[in-house]
């Protein structure tokens, strides 16, 4: 029974201590899906969709009913002149104007709604690349002071454990009391550092809770992240490159709208109801009326070539925005291998120098246990180790940032 009992006992400890386990795609989505700014997006092409369906319902026939009633009385020849007034006028009509515009005109519009969206949905898919930017960068932080926690735990375990051995050792005479105490002295300080991190692991954690949106204060410990440098695309493959191209099909767009802008309109108009001045036979004034206008363009003020000007410095802008662009990407994509490469040497020669502390300290341990080690050596190498050991954390969280940071450009 006490067999079961250990088993199970083990069983809910291992459960506890997996169902606390967090990964980095569940903040990911938790971030992606609680930010108000994709639904912020997803509004703006809902209400780009109603101006789309706006621009069809003004090209329809628009009628209203309008009531104009004037009495213009005059006193003894005093007054408006009669034959502009005369005296009384009241209508009360149904009127209809409908516009005629080209298929050309009216597909250009909602052509400029679609480049709308496309913007939108390039923002989006930029801003989702930000948002998972951040979040992986923070839960790495996070990671890393977890990774740190959990090794200077360790360690502590390890030397509490050589501290009984040393204790026993000490009371035997066969140690001085002075290394006994330097030896408690380094095993505080590792408490101390191990309180350090555990506070500044729980202030990350908290951060990255913050950012993804969730409300959850429980001491978690986080899976190591799987990040693999993904294979790029060229500049100009890439979604942030999509933008130039969308804002230079904008600029054509404008162009055609000034063009049809400044072609004739015809527009038709049909009204219906009582018109009268209750001169004579009023009962008589109801009656119909059609009529068509046409406008044509003729002289603005040269209004029209401004407009080309302005579109024709806004592309300038764009190419100049687009061209140092590709010159940037490349660069930074350059610059980022470069400083991974680095990171990895670095890596390797820590890992080097582990074996020889690992190997320094056992060699130590082994002397500690018969008498015969220095404690001010064993000290040292405790010391070397739990630096190197830190630096291969450093930089492991390092390298992991900087696959972040060009993962970031992934995204087609």
């Amino acid at each position: 029974m006490k067999k079961y009992f250990l088993g199970f006992f083990f069983f809910i400890i291992f459960f506890y201590v997996n169902a606390q386990q967090k990964r980095l795609d569940e903040y990911v989505n938790a971030g992606l899906q609680k930010s108000p700014l994709f639904k912020d997006y997803s509004n703006q092409k809902l209400a780009n969709l109603i101006d789309s369906m706006k621009i069809l319902a003004g090209y329809k026939p628009q009628i209203i009913a309008q009531s104009n009633n004037t009495y213009s009385p005059t006193y003894k020849g005093w007054g408006y002149d009669y034959a502009v007034t005369n005296g009384v006028n009241f209508a009360e009509q149904i009127v209809a104007t409908q516009k005629l515009v080209s298929k050309e005109n009216l597909a250009n519009q909602h052509e400029a709604i679609r480049l709308l969206n496309e913007s939108i949905n390039i923002s989006g898919k930029i801003s989702e690349q930000d948002l998972k930017r951040s979040i992986t960068a923070q839960y790495i932080t996070a990671y890393g002071n977890w990774q740190q926690y959990k090794f200077n735990k360790d360690m502590l375990s390890l030397l509490k454990k050589e501290e009984v051995i040393l204790k026993k050792l000490t009371e035997k005479g066969v140690y001085r009391q002075t290394d006994y105490l330097s030896f408690l002295v380094t095993i505080q300080q590792q408490e101390l550092l191990i309180t350090q991190y555990e506070t500044q692991y729980q202030s990350e954690v908290s951060a990255l809770n913050y950012l993804c949106g969730i409300r959850d204060t429980s001491f978690v410990n986080l899976a190591s992240p799987d990040l693999q440098v993904e294979v790029l695309p060229d500049a100009e493959s890439s979604v942030f490159y999509q933008q130039f191209i969308v804002d230079s099909l904008k600029l054509k767009n404008s162009t055609a709208q000034i063009d049809f802008a400044y072609k004739p309109k015809v527009n038709l108009y049909a009204d219906g109801g009582y018109l009268s001045t209750f001169s004579e036979q009023a009962y008589k004034n109801f009656g119909v009326s059609a009529g068509v206008t046409i406008s044509v363009p003729i002289y603005d003020g040269k209004q029209r070539k401004m407009q080309y000007d302005k579109i024709a410095i806004a592309e300038q802008t764009r190419q100049s925005y687009r061209d140092y662009f590709k010159t940037q990407y490349s660069q930074q994509i350059a610059q980022l291998y470069q400083q991974l490469h680095s990171v990895e040497k670095i890596i390797t020669q820590a890992d080097q120098q582990i074996k020889y502390t690992e190997t320094l300290i056992e060699a130590n341990r082994k002397l500690l246990e018969t008498g015969d080690a220095r404690m001010p050596d064993y000290i040292l190498a405790i010391g070397n180790y739990l630096n190197a050991k830190n630096i291969i954390t450093q930089n492991k969280s390092n390298q992991l940032q900087i696959i972040n940071q060009i993962n970031y450009w992934n995204r087609k």
